[in-house]
């Protein structure tokens, strides 16, 4: 076992739609791993929240034909227990070849790379056949870079709603595009992608999407990774991508809500609070803070209390 991930963490598998809240990191592998159905059936990497199974960037073009053999093996050998299971396809061609393997109603979504307002038909049509798998587009090229372009992708996406658990943001590819890499002691939130996030916010969230925040790609700065991880609370974002099982802990514990919010998201949806108030040197409206509060409260449910500094 990871003693990274804390075993009391693993959700049940439910059918119904997967939860944002309920996403965490979500740990992305090749599809040519060997160990795929453990690592799916969550007797590897035990507490595992979410996991996405990629064939795109992570899968060299020479080996997808193995990632796919691999994965059409993988499939039938999946338990109904085990972490939310998500597909990343390399196009919809391989979508396509993907949903038509046996054991796709094991798995519980797909992510599709580089959607954009022109492709996304393509991949609404690939899913066809599997209309029980949940959908999280990946914002990751020049369509980013344009409100215009945002918000008819965003149009597009209102025909299916219902199965968008979030959009992700593809940090990385999104530098790439600028031929940037981030520097190691600078959040994402410190690069050009920090307008990126604004525009993805204003134009998905006061929709009613959920985002989900870009990899942190350097392992070995867990400090510059915790103060992103602010920044991300502090923009909504309450899961993000996860390219390393040391990451997952630090993420999903980031998560855990303080206690004077807690108490505060409370107050404020209490049958008996009155217009404004003050609690803990704050001002409370409820008229204003409920929405921030029921989500508050909603993140309590899935990560717990954040210990106080110094607590054992």
């Amino acid at each position: 076992m990871n003693r990274a991930l804390d075993p009391r963490a693993a959700p049940e598998r439910r059918d119904a739609q997967p939860s944002y809240l309920r996403l965490g990191a979500s740990l992305y592998m090749p599809a040519t791993r060997a160990d795929l159905p453990a690592l799916l059936n969550g007797h590897k990497l035990f507490g595992l929240r979410s996991l996405v199974v990629c064939t795109e960037d992570a899968v060299h073009a020479r080996d997808l034909g193995r990632a796919l053999a691999n994965l059409r093996e993988a499939l039938p050998r999946l338990e109904s227990q085990g972490p939310l299971r998500f597909l990343r396809p390399r196009n919809p061609e391989i979508l396509a070849e993907m949903v038509a393997m046996h054991g796709i109603e094991r798995m519980d979504g797909v992510c599709l790379p580089k959607v954009d307002e022109h492709n996304l038909g393509d991949y609404l049509e690939a899913l066809t056949p599997a209309g029980h798998l949940a959908i999280m587009p990946i914002v990751e090229t020049e369509v980013a870079f344009c409100r215009d372009r945002l918000r008819r992708l965003r149009v597009r996406l209102d025909a299916v709603r219902e199965r968008v658990v979030c959009v992700r943001i593809g940090g990385n590819d999104l530098l790439h595009l600028l031929g940037i890499r981030r520097p190691k002691d600078l959040t994402a939130y410190d690069t050009p992608l920090r307008r990126v996030i604004d525009d993805l916010i204003i134009e998905f969230r006061g929709h009613g999407y959920d985002l989900s925040a870009p990899v942190f790609e350097h392992l070995d700065r867990p400090q510059v990774l915790a103060r992103e991880l602010e920044l991300d609370l502090v923009h909504g974002l309450i899961a993000k991508t996860a390219i390393h099982p040391t990451q997952v802990g630090p993420i999903e514990a980031a998560y855990a809500v303080p206690p004077g919010e807690t108490a505060l998201a409370r107050a404020v949806l209490a049958p008996e609070a009155v217009g404004v108030f003050r609690l803990n040197g704050q001002m409370a409206e409820p008229t204003t803070h409920s929405r921030w509060a029921a989500r508050t409260l909603a993140r309590f449910g899935a990560y717990g209390l954040r210990p106080n500094p110094g607590d054992a």
